[in-house]
C-alpha cells in the first residue's frame, strides 16, 4: 500500500475513488451499496477503536470485491493463484470470496498485510484477531443496509465492546448455520472459543 502511497492521505483518497468506481461498476447495486455502508460503519468504528480511518475506509469498500464469483470462477482463481484453501472453503465456495478479495487488495493495490487478513478473515472470524479484524467483522454485520432484528442493539454494543458484539455475531450465525445444516468453518468455533477464554482470564 505504501508503494501506492498509503502514507499520503491525497494518494489515499484517490485509491478509495479508484476502487470505488471498480466495486460499482463491476459489482450488483445491491452489493455496491452494502460496501459503502461497510466503508461507512468502518469510518466509525476505526474513530472509536483508534484505527487508521483511511486504512479502514479502504478495507471496507473492497472487502466483497469477490462476492459475486460463481462457485466455478472463484475455485478457478484459487487453483491460478495457488491460494492455500481447506477442505471446507473447497466445499462452501461461497467462502472464497474473502480469501480471493484479500488476495486482490494485495496484489493490485498492495494493501499490507493487516489490511488483507481483515479481508481475508471477515467471513468466518478467527482466534487472535487484530482490532482491523475486528472492526470489519462487525461493520460488515452491522451497517446501514442490515435490517436484521437485533441489528441496532449489535451495533450500539459494537461501539461499546467489540469483543461481546462479535461473540453475539459469532453465536448468532452458528445457530443459523446449525438450523441450516450447513457446514460450519473451524475457524468460527477456535474465534468464538478464543473469545470466551479471553473473557474467563480477565475477570
Amino acid at each position: 500500500v505504501e508503494s501506492r502511497g498509503l502514507g499520503d492521505v491525497y494518494k489515499r483518497q484517490e485509491l478509495l475513488e479508484e476502487i470505488n468506481n471498480r466495486i460499482k461498476n463491476t459489482l450488483s447495486e445491491k452489493r455496491y451499496f452494502h460496501s459503502v455502508c461497510t466503508m461507512n460503519r468502518m469510518e466509525i468504528l476505526a474513530k472509536i477503536y483508534n484505527v487508521d480511518v483511511e486504512k479502514a475506509k479502504l478495507v471496507g469498500i473492497i472487502h466483497d470485491i469477490a462476492k459475486e464469483m460463481t462457485a466455478k470462477e472463484a475455485l478457478e482463481y484459487v487453483k491460478k493463484y495457488n491460494l492455500k484453501i481447506d477442505e471446507i472453503e473447497e466445499k462452501c465456495p461461497r467462502l472464497l470470496h474473502a480469501k480471493i478479495g484479500a488476495h486482490m487488495a494485495k496484489v493490485e493495490y498492495n494493501f499490507i498485510d493487516e489490511m488483507c487478513t481483515a479481508i481475508a478473515v471477515h467471513t468466518t472470524a478467527k482466534a487472535n484477531m487484530s482490532i482491523m479484524d475486528k472492526i470489519l467483522f462487525m461493520a460488515d454485520s452491522t451497517g446501514e443496509d442490515r435490517k436484521w432484528p437485533d441489528v441496532p442493539y449489535v451495533r450500539e454494543l459494537a461501539e461499546k465492546d467489540i469483543d461481546a458484539a462479535i461473540l453475539y455475531m459469532l453465536d448468532l450465525n452458528i445457530k443459523d448455520m446449525i438450523n441450516a445444516k450447513e457446514l460450519i468453518h473451524p475457524d468460527s468455533i477456535l474465534a468464538r472459543n478464543f473469545l470466551i477464554e479471553s473473557k474467563n482470564t480477565s475477570r
